[in-house]
């Protein structure tokens, strides 16, 4: 037995293209913020602009054990460095005072073709490689993603933090098919954060299965969500990764002079589906390793043998994984990304 694992082992990396790489299939837009009032929802919404807040806070983050040290003979010093006041200038954003609900708008395209990857300099590996998604299609129809795709719009997890402490969130898919439009609302707060099986998603699951298994080229998505936080509450965008110093602490995300969530951090929510892991207490992103970086943690490690790479290199040369393991193999492919067998 132990020959035969080292034996597919060393076909599978032999097998395996230097050059390898998928594109994504569930492509969203950036994710814009507006203001409304809960009543009045549907109906005309003004875009959230950016403020620039300047305050005097106080200094509250734990030393520098250097610092700490260096002081510690001269206790006075060290009491006028937590006494002095911290400036800061950041990007804010909230509702304006005469509303209450955040409205958050994007459109999200779902591919089909998750069996033919963008490159691959390696015929042998690609004719196995389509037969094995060509099975997984033709015995699931991608049911199973696709529901939890379709779960993840309807439970609003792609606003993140501006879900929590929400009375009421609304959202709103529609099927934009040229003239035709086909429509579904959902009680994100019903839905919920941690299960996948509310019957209520099953329509909009229909035509996002649909299109990852090739029954048709695509389906565009219009999503609206209504988070229903207080006038004047506080709403995050995106912040943005700042890597040259500059006078704000805090930069946030705008696109068109409105606050938005980046194209990436929807996808995030929405591909945060796998409980496949071991042990799984909760729902994770689908990653290569099932890193979980807020949390310094990963779920699938090399050394397990539990994640992408290690299943990929099975599942590609035609070896049978469970139904669990495939299901996460092909919520990778629908992920896309760069998955050759580097050389060095």
């Amino acid at each position: 037995m132990a020959k035969e694992v080292k034996a597919t082992a060393k076909k599978a990396k032999s097998a395996m293209p230097s050059v390898l790489a998928f594109e994504k299939k569930l492509v969203p837009s950036d994710a814009q913020m507006f203001a409304v009032n809960w009543a009045e929802r549907h109906g005309k919404a003004q875009g959230l602009a950016l403020q620039l807040k300047s305050v005097r806070g106080t200094i509250s983050n734990r030393l520098p054990v250097a610092l700490l040290v260096a002081l510690e003979k001269d206790p006075a010093k060290l009491n006028a460095e937590v006494e002095k006041p911290n400036l800061q200038t950041v990007d804010h954003c909230a509702l304006p005072s005469d509303c209450d609900t955040l409205k958050v708008r994007f459109t999200l395209k779902v591919l089909s073709g998750v069996a033919v990857p963008s490159a691959c300099n390696n015929q042998e590996f690609n004719d196995s490689y389509r037969e094995a998604v060509e099975g997984y299609i033709g015995k699931t129809s991608f049911t199973e993603l696709a529901k939890r795709y379709a779960t993840n719009l309807a439970n609003a997890r792609f606003l993140w933090r501006n879900r929590v402490g929400a009375e009421s969130i609304e959202v709103v898919v529609t099927h934009l098919e040229g003239e035709k439009q086909t429509q579904w609302t959902f009680d994100a707060k019903a839905i919920g954060l941690h299960d996948f099986d509310n019957p209520a998603v099953a329509a909009l699951a229909q035509v996002m299965a649909d299109s990852l298994s090739g029954k048709r080229e695509f389906a565009l998505l219009e999503v609206v969500a209504y988070s229903r936080l207080g006038q004047g509450q506080e709403v995050y965008p995106s912040e943005e990764l700042v890597t040259v110093k500059e006078n704000k602490s805090k930069v946030l995300y705008e696109t068109g002079g409105i606050a938005a969530l980046h194209s990436q951090k929807v996808g995030n929510a929405l591909r945060t589906i796998d409980t496949w892991y071991d042990d799984a207490a909760r729902p994770i992103a689908v990653e290569a390793y099932g890193a979980v970086t807020n949390l310094g943690m990963a779920y699938r490690k090399p050394t397990e043998k539990k994640d992408f790479y290690t299943l990929f290199d099975r599942f590609g040369v035609g070896e049978r994984l469970s139904d669990t393991e495939e299901h996460y193999v092909m919520a990778m492919l629908v992920r896309g990304g760069v998955f050759g067998q580097s050389s060095k």
